[in-house]
């Protein structure tokens, strides 16, 4: 592929094409359907509706708080009820869900979680709105939400999800392992140099594992964009496939390395957050979101930092991810209504930093006082200075429908298998982009 577009200029000009729902997997977009441009939706008059479903996974363990937030929101408006379903223990599992309300035409939450990989296929679904409007009529403050966060769902001229767990991968590490074996109180600065640490903290930690690789099939895609980026590699470059580059088999190859030929890492099999915060590994990768539960689960000293670079790039190599939320198009305006005014209070200062707080994920408001936050929780901060050296997903992983899935598949066979890894990489591309030609570059104009 030639074609090289900015990644939110991709959106302005596909024309959202209506998606077909399957009977399985996640919602795809089917290419020859073209759907008109958004308008403005008309709210003038509308009066909320009396009750509403906020459809969750609870992300970064947030149901507590999230219940917190809804009772505080039932107070000011004691005319509506919103009532928390837990739609699912993951993004996709909501995503699945939402997909079968979509083919019932029936059943629709007023408020869900969007995942950073899902919401661009509701977009060409049409299956959310956009909130322009809304954002207007109640005065939502965009330009108190952190910049590079809400940006990431202005696509077409329009706003279609505000932020809310939003997040970045954070290299956690134990501390005392770490003194233990005479290393530095810090990250490593490329993972060339914890290669070097590696057998120290073996030796001296008694742990299983000097490093835990997270779960595949929980967002291998997105943490090992790291690895790719600081070897000079990635998914992709704009629309171009490069997975099966030199760069990136040199990335992954590092990666499988780590686990059969120099031994110091396994593949976590669930959570890796939970394996680390039980002492199996030295350190690991996850997200932001973990920060809080790990914390509270470790029966020793954690350290987190910002992730580790590589040979070409030790920084700028940190993704972002996480969730928004948005308001889908099949419930009525009054429904929509009464959802824009939860999602303005569910992101108001105050109640950002409170789920900030509970979960470790990053304050989506620049006002928002984390004072006392950052005062029980210092190592928040570290993910809050991240945000200013991360770097865009890839088109690949962000934009190609089920693209993640497949990335997790490689994955699976290079660290658990033991596959070789150009063929891997390159049989991965095939795939990759196969999806791109059927399904976004029909949507492309010239």
């Amino acid at each position: 592929m030639t074609l090289t577009l900015d990644r939110r200029l991709f959106l302005a000009l596909a024309g959202a094409g209506a998606a077909a729902l399957s009977a399985c997997g996640g919602p795809t977009t089917t290419a020859g359907s073209v759907a008109t441009p958004a308008a403005d939706i008309d709210f003038s008059g509308v009066t909320p509706a009396a009750s509403i479903d906020f459809w969750s996974n609870h992300p970064g363990k947030s149901q507590d708080v999230e219940k917190s937030i809804i009772d505080k929101f039932h107070a000011k408006y004691p005319d509506i009820t919103v009532n928390l379903v837990t739609a699912g223990a993951n993004y996709e599992d909501i995503a699945q869900k939402f997909q079968t309300a979509q083919a019932a035409k029936s059943g629709f939450p007023a408020l869900v979680v969007l995942s950073d990989v899902w919401w661009f296929r509701y977009y060409l679904n049409e299956s959310i709105i956009p909130l322009d409007s809304l954002v207007r009529q109640l005065g939502v403050k965009l330009d108190d939400f952190r910049t590079s966060l809400v940006d990431d769902y202005k696509y077409a001229g329009k706003q279609w999800a505000l932020p809310y767990g939003r997040s970045t991968p954070l290299f956690y590490y134990n501390k005392d392992h770490f003194a233990a074996a005479g290393l530095p109180d810090r990250a490593p600065k490329t993972w060339q140099e914890f290669a070097g640490w590696a057998p120290k903290l073996k030796a001296a930690s008694g742990a299983q594992y000097a490093f835990m690789h997270p779960a595949l099939a929980g967002y291998a895609g997105w943490t090992l964009q790291n690895n790719l980026w600081g070897e000079g590699g990635g998914w992709s470059k704009d629309w171009d496939i490069t997975c099966d580059s030199d760069a990136s088999v040199a990335a992954l190859q590092a990666a499988q390395d780590s686990v059969y030929k120099d031994g110091w890492a396994g593949v976590s099999s669930k959570e890796s957050a939970g394996d680390f915060a039980a002492g199996l590994a030295s350190a690991t990768l996850s997200s932001t979101g973990s920060l809080i539960g790990i914390l509270t689960s470790a029966k020793f000293n954690v350290g987190v930092g910002f992730l580790p670079g590589g040979s070409r790039a030790e920084t700028g190599v940190c993704p972002t991810g996480g969730a928004g939320l948005g308001i889908p198009s099949g419930v009525s305006k009054e429904q929509q209504l009464a959802a824009a005014m939860f999602l303005q209070f569910m992101t108001e200062p105050e109640n950002t930093a409170a789920f900030s707080a509970a979960t470790g994920y990053m304050p989506t408001r620049v006002s928002a006082d984390m004072t006392a936050v950052l005062a029980a929780t210092p190592q928040i901060k570290t993910a809050m200075d991240q945000l200013a050296v991360t770097r865009v997903q890839d088109n690949a992983r962000v934009f190609l429908p089920g693209a993640d899935q497949e990335m997790a598949k490689a994955a699976a066979k290079i660290l658990t298998q033991q596959g070789d890894v150009k063929a891997t990489m390159t049989e991965l591309k095939a795939t990759l982009q196969g999806i791109y030609t059927k399904d976004v570059k029909p949507r492309l104009k010239a």
